[in-house]
């Protein structure tokens, strides 16, 4: 036990995150095979077994196959993005919540508390309905979905759902607050990774009984590899803003011009646009699956989002625009932006200071944002396009590239920030040790 103290006592500060992060993620996946009691896993598995280039196998990708195993990880993180969307578009058009967003600390804290409480309620409904849809599914094979279905099967599995969610919500939180990394992103990147060998494995096994051609493999390969490509250019890309500050005259006589540079990130959203807009999409198809309905005008609106369908690519595409913008309008805020250099005495050439400077930042946001969009279409749609209407056999979806490049780069990023914090405070430390030492 010793040892095992004096271990931990000698890993620098990031090494304990970077442990602990990785701790995390094997607590969730094993967390993913832990079964729902009361439930025939092999005649769910079968329910998802035509899934898996459709919305569901999307889904279940996401959750690392928990929807699959029918776990009690089943509804995984999706409750609380969902009621993260909710409440970011509330904050943006409600006075109370906008004003309690502008507290600061205390104000974030009581939303995200609002964010849990909603998520808890969303997973409460969502639980009831793969509950009943478990209850009515058909039997296969002669065996049903449910052991003993009735009111006790219902409770305790609704319970095991909604408390997989916020155990899922809290090791989320955990992770962001003590790990590296986004939590939330983190384990959807954890779920997709983990699903990645078996759609490998079944690319290769449909080639060696001759369902796939090696140049459809080879195709497959490369249309994946420049899709990883144009993420890492596009996640790297930036417009850089001149920024000009007051000529200093120096003793010598020289004047010296302080000058930098504000980069405005091409996708600014990151991975959260595409993700919202999966979830919202994922409904309809979650619902279509477990709640059978045999209501006309319910089956018509279920039809409009059927995967791969025009209509759910039109809707997608109009989703993925909407979020990426509005995730970039609370992430840049272009008159705070503008007080901060006025403040600093900053100036951008060629434009006056305040009203024009925001109209100059929010202009070039948009057009930003605007290309941001584009690439998002690219990598998240047309995979979509040539899966369901040229044959092409994706096991991987392009939002679920996007995901886990997005999180790799991200956490990357955060690793070297680390890095860099690090050498300076040991800069500064050292340069205290100096002067103390002179002094003395």
């Amino acid at each position: 036990m010793k040892s095992i103290k004096n271990f931990f006592k000698g890993l620098s500060d990031l090494q304990k995150r970077i442990l602990f992060t990785v701790a995390a993620l094997i607590v969730y996946r094993i967390g993913s095979f832990i079964p729902l009691p009361g439930v025939n896993a092999s005649a769910v598995l079968h329910l998802f077994s035509g899934e898996g280039s459709g919305m569901m196998g999307m889904f279940d990708m996401f959750a690392g196959g928990s929807l699959s195993r029918m776990s009690v990880l089943a509804l995984n993180i999706f409750p609380y993005i969902s009621a993260s969307i909710v409440l970011q578009l509330l904050t943006a058009t409600s006075k109370s919540l906008n004003d309690l967003r502008k507290e600061g600390e205390s104000g974030r804290i009581k939303i995200n508390q609002y964010t849990r409480y909603l998520a808890v309620l969303l997973a409460v409904v969502q639980g009831w309905a793969v509950v009943r849809g478990l209850e009515v599914m058909a039997p296969v094979n002669g065996i049903s979905a449910v052991i003993n279905p009735g009111l006790a099967f219902e409770i305790s599995a609704i319970i095991a759902l909604v408390g997989g969610t916020v155990f899922v919500m809290w090791l989320a939180e955990q992770i962001t607050a003590r790990g590296i990394g986004q939590g939330a992103s983190l384990l959807i990147f954890a779920g997709i990774i983990a699903e990645v060998p078996s759609g490998i494995a079944k690319v290769f096994s449909l080639g060696s009984v001759g369902q796939m051609s090696p140049a459809m493999i080879a195709l497959v390969v490369a249309f994946v590899v420049g899709i990883i490509a144009l993420i890492a250019f596009f996640e790297q890309a930036q417009r850089r803003i001149q920024i000009l500050y007051p000529r200093q005259v120096m003793s010598n006589g020289v004047v010296n011009t302080n000058a930098s540079y504000l980069p405005i990130k091409i996708n600014m959203s990151g991975v959260m646009g595409p993700v919202f807009a999966s979830s919202i999409m994922m409904l309809p198809a979650f619902v279509q699956r477990f709640v059978q309905s045999e209501n006309l005008i319910v089956q018509n609106i279920m039809g409009f989002f059927t995967y791969g369908a025009w209509s759910y690519i039109i809707m997608y595409t109009v989703l993925i625009a909407f979020f990426a913008y509005f995730q970039t309008a609370v992430i840049f805020n272009s008159e705070e932006t503008s007080n901060n250099l006025k403040n600093a005495g900053g100036y951008v050439p060629g434009v006056r200071p305040g009203e024009q400077t925001i109209s100059h930042l929010d202009a070039v946001v948009s057009r930003t944002t605007a290309i941001g969009v584009g690439y998002l279409i690219v990598v998240c749609v047309l995979p979509i396009i040539l899966n369901t209407h040229f044959g092409m056999p994706l096991m991987i979806g392009g939002t679920s590239v996007l995901i886990v490049a997005g999180v790799v780069l991200d956490t990357m990023n955060q690793v070297q920030s680390y890095l860099v914090a690090k050498k300076y405070t040991g800069v500064i430390n050292n340069s205290a040790a100096h002067k103390g030492r002179f002094r003395g």
